[in-house]
C-alpha cells in the first residue's frame, strides 16, 4: 500500500534559485491572470444578466477568493516546483498527481483554442474577409505554423516574442476605463430586478476563464523567496488587482452600450470603445485585443507542448512525442502535434463553448487543490516555513469546495462528458502501466 510521506525537495529543487518576491509574483499573476477572455467576456456576461453582470463578477471574485486561500495554504506547506500538481500529489500521491496534471493539460488545451477562436473573430472585426470560414482556417493555420515552427527552434525565440506582445495588453483596457467613465450612462446601469440564480450560476461558471491563471502562476514555487509569506500576499493582491480592473471594465462596456452589449459577442469592447473615442478608440481596442490574444497564445506554444512531452514520457501518451528535434533540440513532435489539436478544436467551436469546458476541468482542478489543503493541513505538512493561516483559512477549503460543486451543477452533461472521458483514459493509462511495472 502506498504510504504519504512528508519530504524535503528532492536535489533538483535545492538549485534552484528563489528570487521571486512578493512584486514580482503578483506581476507574473495579474499578466497570465488578465488575458484574451475580458475582451470578449462582458458580452456574454450581459446576456445572461444584463445590468445585473457585476454581480456575477463579485460572486466570482468571491469564490475565487476563497480558492486562493486554499492555494495559499496549501503553497505555504509545499516548496515543490508545480504548483496545484505538486500539492495534490504531496497530499495524495502518484495517481491523484496525474489526474491533477491531467486536468491542468486538458483546460490549457482548451482555454488556447477558445482564445484562438476568439483571436479569429476580432481579426474579422479588423478585415471582415476573415470571417469566411475558409481564410479563418487558413489564417489559424498560419499563426500556429509559425509559433510551432519558432518554438522548435528553441524556447529563446519564444520567450522573446511573449515580452514584446505582453507589452500590449493593459494599455487599450486601462485607457477604455479611464476615457470611457465619462461617457456612462447610469441609467443602462439600473438593475431590472434581482437575477434568478440559474443564470447567476452559469455566468460565474463562464466568468471562471477571466479568473483562471493563478494556478499556473505559482507553478514555479521552488524558485518563490520565502513561500509561506510570498505566496498568499501576491494572489491576494493579484485578485484584488484584477477584480477591480474587470469590474470597471464591465460597468463602462454596459454604461456606454446599454442593451446592445449583448448583442455584440464578436468584440464588444472594441464597439463600445468606437462610441466614445471613434473609429481610432476601436481600432486601439481591436489591436489590443489581438496582441493580447496572440501573447496568450505564445506562452501556450511555449509551455503546454513539454506537457505533452511530459506525459508521453511518463508513459501516458505515444513514445512519439518524445522525439528531440535533432538540431535544436527541443520537443518537436509534442509542439506539432499541440498546434494542430488546437487548429482543429479553434476552427471547429467557438470561444463560449471551449471557454465553458475548460473551466469545467478547472473547477475539479481547484476541487483537487481543495481536499490537498485539507490533507495537508491535517498532516501539518511543512516543507515551506511556518505554514499560511489568518482566521478562517482552515474553513476556505470547505467554503471553496461547496461553491466549485455549486458551480459545476450548472454545466449540461455534454461539458461534464469530455473531461470525464479524459480522466477515464489517464485512470486507464496509469491501471496499465501499473500493471506493467509489476510483471
Amino acid at each position: 500500500m502506498f504510504r504519504f510521506q512528508v519530504r524535503a525537495p528532492p536535489p533538483s529543487e535545492a538549485a534552484l534559485v528563489r528570487a521571486l518576491g512578493v512584486r514580482q509574483l503578483t506581476a507574473a499573476i495579474v499578466n497570465t491572470t488578465v488575458g484574451a477572455g475580458i475582451f470578449v467576456i462582458p458580452a456574454l456576461v450581459a446576456q445572461s444578466l444584463g445590468a445585473a453582470a457585476p454581480l456575477a463578477f463579485l460572486i466570482c471574485a468571491a469564490i475565487m477568493g476563497l480558492i486562493s486561500v486554499t492555494l495559499a495554504v496549501a503553497g505555504s506547506r509545499v516548496a515543490l516546483t508545480g504548483g496545484i500538481y505538486a500539492y495534490v500529489g504531496v497530499a495524495f500521491g502518484p495517481y491523484v498527481a496525474l489526474l491533477a496534471g491531467v486536468l491542468q493539460w486538458l483546460t490549457g488545451l482548451l482555454a488556447v483554442a477558445g482564445v484562438a477562436s476568439a483571436m479569429a473573430d476580432q481579426l474579422g472585426a479588423l478585415a471582415p474577409v476573415v470571417g469566411v470560414p475558409l481564410v479563418r482556417l487558413s489564417v489559424l493555420a498560419v499563426a500556429f505554423g509559425l509559433l510551432a515552427h519558432l518554438n522548435v527552434r528553441g524556447v529563446r525565440g519564444g520567450a522573446r516574442l511573449i515580452e514584446v506582445v505582453t507589452a500590449a495588453k493593459l494599455a487599450p483596457l486601462l485607457v477604455f476605463v479611464a476615457v470611457g467613465a465619462f461617457f456612462v450612462d447610469g441609467a443602462a446601469l439600473a438593475w431590472p430586478g434581482f437575477p434568478d440564480a440559474g443564470p447567476v450560476g452559469r455566468s460565474v461558471l463562464l466568468l471562471v476563464f477571466a479568473y483562471s491563471g493563478v494556478e499556473i502562476a505559482i507553478a514555479p514555487s521552488g524558485e518563490v523567496s520565502n513561500p509561506a509569506r510570498t505566496v498568499p500576499r501576491a494572489v491576494f493582491l493579484a485578485l484584488a488587482a484584477t477584480t477591480t480592473l474587470y469590474i470597471a471594465i464591465q460597468l463602462v462596456a454596459q454604461g456606454v452600450s446599454g442593451g446592445l452589449l449583448s448583442q455584440d459577442t464578436a468584440a464588444p469592447l472594441a464597439t463600445a470603445a468606437r462610441r466614445f473615442l471613434g473609429p481610432a478608440g476601436m481600432m486601439l481596442m481591436l489591436l489590443g485585443a489581438v496582441c493580447s490574444m496572440f501573447g496568450y497564445l505564445c506562452g501556450d506554444m511555449l509551455s503546454t507542448p513539454r506537457s505533452w512531452y511530459a506525459l508521453a514520457r511518463d508513459g501516458f501518451l505515444p513514445a512519439a512525442l518524445v522525439r528531440i528535434h535533432p538540431l535544436y533540440r527541443t520537443p518537436s513532435t509534442a509542439i506539432w502535434t499541440h498546434a494542430v489539436v488546437i487548429l482543429l478544436l479553434a476552427s471547429t467551436n467557438t470561444f463560449q463553448a471551449l471557454a465553458i469546458i475548460s473551466n469545467v476541468g478547472l473547477l475539479l482542478l481547484y476541487l483537487l487543490c481543495c481536499g490537498a489543503a485539507l490533507e495537508l493541513s491535517r498532516r501539518d505538512v511543512r516543507e515551506a516555513g511556518e505554514p499560511f493561516a489568518v482566521p478562517g483559512a482552515a474553513a476556505a477549503p470547505l467554503a471553496g469546495a461547496a461553491l466549485v460543486l455549486w458551480i459545476l451543477s450548472t454545466a449540461t452533461l455534454a461539458e461534464l462528458a469530455l473531461t470525464a472521458t479524459v480522466l477515464g483514459a489517464a485512470t486507464l493509462a496509469y491501471a496499465i502501466k501499473k500493471r506493467a511495472q509489476s510483471i
